[in-house]
């Protein structure tokens, strides 16, 4: 029994670098940040988020997935606080001023906070369960979850830069006070966006 599967490998690779490249709510607020604070100060936003996701896909690798399928409840849970946490923070993007403010009135998501949103976040829960469920690296579950975030940190982590950065490109051009304000309410809409998936589900469930 070998412990990672070479034949897989390219499987995971690509699987890592589709969920992490393409716009979520990550990326969402990466581009704002990189806009809003530049790439230096959105460091710790990007390094949380990596090693958010990293510490998601090795619980599910030491049973908390289990825990969705026994206690299906946990998971609406789940979702309404992923829906409850990121209008928060559409809101607090769509309100953002200029890119010169007074110290301390506004600031970057702090690396804690960007592990904890990861627990919250949609995606990052699409990505780690289709991963543990879908991608057999190893014969082992807890040894292919282990494989699966150490692909997803290698692969995702200059993914989630290049949106940082973009935003960071961009600061020039929105350096306009209306110009930004566009931008953050549009980022802050979009984020509201990709939350249609999640508001489907629940409103099916209600009806």
């Amino acid at each position: 029994m070998s412990f990672l599967s070479l034949s897989a490998l390219p499987a995971g690779i690509l699987f890592a670098l589709v969920t992490t490249i393409t716009p979520g709510p990550n990326n969402t607020m990466l581009l704002a940040s990189g806009v809003n604070f530049g790439f230096r100060r959105t460091l710790p936003h990007l390094s949380g988020i990596s090693l958010g996701v990293v510490l998601l896909m090795l619980s599910v690798g030491i049973g908390l997935g289990e825990a969705f399928v026994h206690f299906p409840v946990l998971y609406t849970v789940l979702e309404v606080a992923s829906v409850a946490y990121l209008l928060y923070l559409a809101w607090k993007i769509g309100t953002s001023g200029e890119l010169k403010v007074k110290k301390g009135e506004r600031r970057p998501m702090r690396f804690h906070e960007a592990i904890a949103f990861q627990w919250v976040n949609p995606k990052a829960w699409m990505m780690v369960l289709t991963a543990a469920t879908t991608l057999h690296l190893s014969d082992n579950f807890s040894m292919n979850a282990v494989a699966m975030a150490v692909i997803f940190y290698a692969v995702g982590f200059p993914c989630i830069c290049l949106w940082a950065g973009f935003g960071t490109a961009m600061r020039q051009v929105l350096s306009d006070p209306k110009r930004l304000r566009i931008f953050n309410v549009a980022m802050a809409l979009l984020l509201v966006f990709s939350l249609y998936p999640i508001a489907l589900k629940l409103l099916g469930r209600a009806a």
